[in-house]
Order: structure tokens, then C-alpha cells, then sequence
């Protein structure tokens, strides 16, 4: 077993000797795909083309040697084993990683940034007090709803909650994604400073290109002209209000449209019953996790609108980059990841009902110009590239870096 978790994390000899200044430091990262997984991905991968040494930390997960292999950062990963109910994520258990704790030790940083209180997290915070250095963490994900999820215990689950409040009170500055962020995070008892630091998107294309990428895709998913392409990308997952969207569906399911839905989770075998038993199998198609990001492109271009009715989620990665490729979605008014919204002009918004999502659905279905309006506004307003973002990022370390050194008298 020794052996076998020590192969997980050779590192290249040249990798393993390079100083390194930014850590980048989360509990999932490609090929585990969410949107957490892929902002720290670009957070890294911009960092390092802006002249940053930057490395990741993270736990290992399956057919991680490619991803590995292809980044041209090191990526330092450490034992884990599955979490039971939460596929495909992974418990990390650094301390029983021999290599990588060789790794660990001769690791130097001038700034650690942990997108997730958990295990990395609570690396990073080592990292930080062992070697005199700031730490940033961002609040990225409503964690009492995953702590619901398994644990159905109001005691334990409040427990959990003030431990990741403690993990935050511990960090030198604290990030959101978006500002409709912060309520839940004071809700869950956070009484310290936030700073707004948007999340950006990779899927910046002509115009000119997308319309051809439409083309070809809506032909390739065997899309007949009169029909409507409906999509969602996401985890599979009851808290990303799914059965809502079934649901809605399921009241016009004698209209010409088709859902795609892209993503995988633990909910993928419930959602395949439910389609079944909403009588949906000829307007719904599960396509499974997509790695690659220009086929997920092209997928977004091809579609006319995304359903995203989700309570769950903070500031989604997957509305912005729908919105790049002039797709708008179709959201819930009272949702924190509305923030974005602004109704009729860059998205489109609804009462929690079923019936009113399904009917603004059928409206937007007999009114393509209104799809195309909305979607190239959102194109403009939603979208904003991951490089500018690291541009902003590089900016605030260097102030987070000079203010720690000011504070500690350094």
C-alpha cells in the first residue's frame, strides 16, 4: 500500500528543485472537473504566464498523470481515497504520503492562497505560519448544504460550519467571488473583512467563429431546425435543483426542444429514473463528463439557452462561460449566482415555480430574437477573461504581501 501511494507523485527532478513563490492550493483539481477545480486550474496556469513560479497542491485523483504531465507548473499531489456518496471527489491524506512530504519540506513560498478550507487548506495555513507568509483564502462553495448532504445531524453540521468560519478567521485576507457571496458567509458566522475578486472565463471566440461552431455542433447532436437546444452543464447533484428542472420540462415536454445536460455526480443514476419516469428519454440526453474544453465550447455556442435554477451555487463558472459564447441562462430570482443577472437585458429570471419556469421557457422557445438579444448583452456584461482577473489578482498579493510585512515588521 506504501509503495502504491508513493508512485502517485514523482515529480520531475528539476520540478523538485525549483523555488516556488505562489502556492495554489485546493482539495480538487482537473480531471476532477467543478468550477472551483477549474478557476484554481487558471489561476495557476496565468500566474505562470505572467513570469509567476507558481505551484499547485492537491490531493491525487484517478488519470491525474496526464494533467500532471501537460501543466507547465508543477503539480504536487498527495494521497486520498474516495469520499462515499460524493463521486468523483476524494479525501486527501497528505501525512501518509512519504514522497510528497519530502516534496513539502523543501517547498518555499512567498504567498499561499487556499481555495477550499479543508485539507489543503489546511496546509496552506501551515505553509503560512511555518514560513512567515500571507495567507489568502477564498470562499468559494455553500458548504452546509454539502455537510447536509451526508451528515443529518443540525449539532454536528453547525460543528463543521464553525470549523471552516475558524479556518477563514485564521486567513490574512478573505476573497468572494461575487458580492451577493458575502450574506452566506456571514450567515455562517464571519465577522471579518471580505474583498470582491471575480472569477473569470477561458471561452473568449469571434463571433463570426461561434456561429460556425453552432452549426456544426447543433448538426452533430442531431439537432432538427425548429428545435430548441436546451442546456445544462454541471454536477449531477440533487443541490443543483435538477429535479426543477425535470420537473419544468416535464410540462412541455410535447414542445420541440432537446436538453443536454454535461457532467457526471452522484446523483447521475436517480436523474436517468427520473427522466424515465417523467417520460423525458426522447427530449433529454446525459453526455457525460467533457474534458475537453472545445468540444464544451462548441457545445455552449450550439445552444440557444441555459437552464441553471440552482440555490446551491456561489458565482458558477459555467453561466460565464455560456454567456461568452452568447448563450444566456435562465435563473432563479432569489439565487446568490443571479448576482449577475440583470432580467431581460444579459439573462433571464424567474419565480421558484416550477410552472413559471417552464413557462418563460415555451415563451423564449417562440421567440429566438429574444434568445439572441439577451445572449449577445450577456457576451459583454457577464464574460470577463481569466487573464484580466490574474492581472487584478497579481496586484492584490503584491498589497497582501507588503501590508503582512508591515503588520510583522518585516
Amino acid at each position: 500500500m506504501r509503495a502504491c501511494v508513493c508512485h502517485f507523485f514523482v515529480v520531475p527532478l528539476q520540478r523538485q528543485l525549483r523555488k516556488t513563490m505562489i502556492g495554489i492550493f485546493n482539495d480538487n483539481f482537473p480531471p476532477i472537473l467543478d468550477g472551483v477545480a477549474l478557476t484554481a486550474q487558471n489561476y495557476a496556469y496565468w500566474l505562470h504566464e505572467k513570469g509567476h513560479d507558481v505551484s499547485v497542491i492537491t490531493p491525487y485523483a484517478p488519470k491525474s498523470e496526464e494533467v500532471i504531465n501537460a501543466a507547465p507548473y508543477p503539480i504536487y499531489r498527495y494521497a486520498s481515497i474516495p469520499i462515499p456518496f460524493r463521486h468523483p471527489y476524494r479525501y486527501g491524506m497528505p501525512y501518509i504520503s512519504p514522497r510528497f512530504l519530502r516534496q513539502w519540506n523543501k517547498m518555499e513560498f512567498e504567498i499561499v492562497h487556499a481555495h477550499c478550507p479543508f485539507t489543503t487548506g489546511d496546509l496552506a495555513y501551515a505553509a503560512a505560519q511555518k514560513q512567515g507568509i500571507p495567507l489568502v483564502a477564498t470562499f468559494h462553495s455553500k458548504y452546509r448544504q454539502d455537510f447536509e448532504h451526508n451528515v443529518h445531524s443540525k449539532p454536528v453540521v453547525d460543528l463543521m460550519v464553525r470549523h471552516i468560519i475558524k479556518f477563514f478567521e485564521k486567513a490574512d485576507e478573505v476573497w468572494i467571488p461575487q458580492a451577493a457571496v458575502e450574506p452566506t458567509l456571514r450567515e455562517y458566522g464571519y465577522t471579518g473583512h471580505v474583498e470582491v475578486v471575480e472569477n473569470g472565463n477561458d471561452f473568449y471566440t469571434p463571433v463570426k467563429k461561434i456561429e460556425a461552431m453552432r452549426a456544426e455542433m447543433r448538426e452533430e447532436l442531431g439537432l432538427l431546425p425548429e428545435e430548441t437546444m436546451l442546456l445544462f452543464v454541471g454536477q449531477h447533484i440533487w443541490e443543483k435543483n435538477i429535479g426543477f428542472i425535470l420537473d419544468s420540462l416535464a410540462l412541455i415536454k410535447d414542445k420541440p426542444f432537446q436538453l443536454f445536460m454535461v457532467g457526471t455526480g452522484y446523483a447521475v443514476r436517480e436523474i436517468r429514473h427520473k427522466i424515465s419516469a417523467l417520460g423525458l428519454q426522447d427530449r433529454v440526453t446525459l453526455l457525460g463528463n467533457i474534458h475537453d474544453r472545445e468540444r464544451l465550447k462548441r457545445i455552449d455556442a450550439a445552444a440557444d439557452l441555459f437552464l441553471f435554477p440552482s440555490l446551491y451555487d456561489n458565482a458558477p463558472l459555467v453561466v460565464r462561460e455560456a454567456a461568452a459564447m452568447h448563450t444566456p441562462a435562465l435563473m432563479l430570482q432569489e439565487s446568490t449566482a443571479a448576482e449577475v443577472i440583470k432580467p431581460d437585458v444579459n439573462g433571464f429570471l424567474t419565480a421558484n415555480d416550477t410552472q413559471h419556469y417552464a413557462d418563460r421557457i415555451m415563451y423564449l422557445m417562440q421567440n429566438p430574437d429574444i434568445l439572441q438579444r439577451v445572449g449577445d448583452k450577456a457576451s459583454h456584461t457577464i464574460s470577463r477573461s481569466w487573464e484580466n482577473v490574474i492581472e487584478e489578482v497579481i496586484l492584490r498579493y503584491r498589497d497582501i504581501q507588503e501590508s503582512y510585512k508591515l503588520k510583522h515588521g518585516k
